[in-house]
Order: structure tokens, then C-alpha cells, then sequence
């Protein structure tokens, strides 16, 4: 008798649990840095941590939701991209409004924590871009969360430049206007999501 190996969905199952594994880890590396660029964001009074923040939540979010779709069927996936989408869209939004409160009431950020913190998430990142590397062509589920690790890794840059710039400049804006550009570029993926999710949503059958 063949092995189980030789069987075509043992094949596929054991990708699914290697693909499990490493959603695992990079969903608990994005976790951890959401928390950890949100308070520090706070104390930094920083609009470009809060912003990276959000991504980080948003990937969380991303690798949860193809972890949780290994398995499930279009409609549970179609559920969770809109929870998803409203997660994401919610934080958009809230560092959206955190940019215009520092824009009317001027303070400036901390430099340094913004370059350091930044410089942590982008080791964090390339960690999380390295794990997907290998299965980045395995099917579309995987190669999607490797490219938005992939830009992460610009995001993560442009936090970094601007603790430089405000270190520099003594000035609040690069801070606000990389933070902003992060922030816009989340709102756009997260109404992306939700149009995406409302559309597999209505095409479900009754």
C-alpha cells in the first residue's frame, strides 16, 4: 500500500499545518508590536507610531484571518473579512483624527523614540517577511500575506525617517505627514476589505 505521504491530500495537509505554523508566529509577532507601538506612540505623543501601529493591527488581523480560512468554507470567510474590514477601517479612522487633533494643537513628538521603536518594528517585520519568503508561492492565501509583510518593511522605513527628520528639524510635521500617509494607505485596504467582503457577502446564495 502507498504511504500517506505519496497521497495527494496528505500533501496538502501537511502544507496547511506548515502554513498554520507560521501564520502562528508572525500573528503573534504583530500582535505584540501593536501593543507595543500603541503605547509607545502614546508616551511619544507620535502620529507615525499610532499609524504603523494600525498596520500592525491590520496584519494581525490579516494573519488571523487566513489562519482561521485554512479550513473554512466562502462564507466564513466572507464573515470575517468584514469584521476585519470594520476593525481595521475603525483604527484608520482613529488615527485619521488623531493627525488633525496634532495638526490644530501643536506638540512635538520624541525623535528618538520614533526611530527607535521604528527600527524595532522593521526587525520584527523582516522577521515576519523572511517566514513568509518560502511560501510565498505556494497558493494565493500565502502569497497575499507576503506581500503586505513585504510593505510593511517600506512603512516601517518611512517611521523611521521621520524620528530622523523630527530630531532634526525640531518640527512636528514629518511625523504627521508620514503618519498620515500610513493612515490613508490602511483606510484605502480597509475599504478595499469591506467592499470585498460585502460583494462575496451579497453573491452568497439565500
Amino acid at each position: 500500500m502507498a504511504g500517506c505521504c505519496e497521497n495527494k491530500s496528505c500533501t496538502l495537509a501537511a502544507m496547511r499545518a506548515d502554513h498554520g505554523r507560521v501564520l502562528k508566529i508572525v500573528l503573534a509577532v504583530n500582535a505584540v508590536m501593536f501593543l507595543v507601538e500603541t503605547f509607545a506612540g502614546m508616551a511619544a505623543h507620535s502620529t507615525s507610531l499610532l499609524a504603523d501601529a494600525s498596520d500592525m493591527l491590520g496584519d494581525a488581523l490579516v494573519y488571523g484571518f487566513s489562519l482561521y480560512v485554512l479550513t473554512r468554507d466562502e462564507s466564513w470567510q466572507a464573515r470575517a473579512a468584514l469584521l476585519k474590514g470594520l476593525i481595521m477601517l475603525a483604527f484608520g479612522l482613529g488615527v485619521a483624527a488623531e493627525a488633525i487633533h496634532k495638526t490644530l494643537h501643536p506638540i512635538l513628538p520624541q525623535g528618538e523614540a520614533i526611530g527607535l521603536i521604528g527600527l524595532l518594528a522593521l526587525a520584527a517585520n523582516t522577521g515576519c517577511f523572511l517566514l513568509l519568503y518560502r511560501h510565498r508561492a505556494d497558493n494565493l492565501n500565502m502569497s497575499s500575506v507576503w506581500l503586505c509583510s513585504r510593505n510593511d518593511l517600506f512603512a516601517n522605513v518611512g517611521v523611521i525617517l521621520a524620528g530622523v527628520a523630527v530630531i532634526y528639524s525640531q518640527s512636528r510635521w514629518p511625523d504627521i505627514v508620514v503618519g498620515g500617509i500610513i493612515a490613508a494607505l490602511f483606510l484605502k485596504s480597509a475599504v478595499s476589505v469591506l467592499r470585498q467582503s460585502l460583494a462575496s457577502l451579497n453573491s452568497q446564495p439565500d
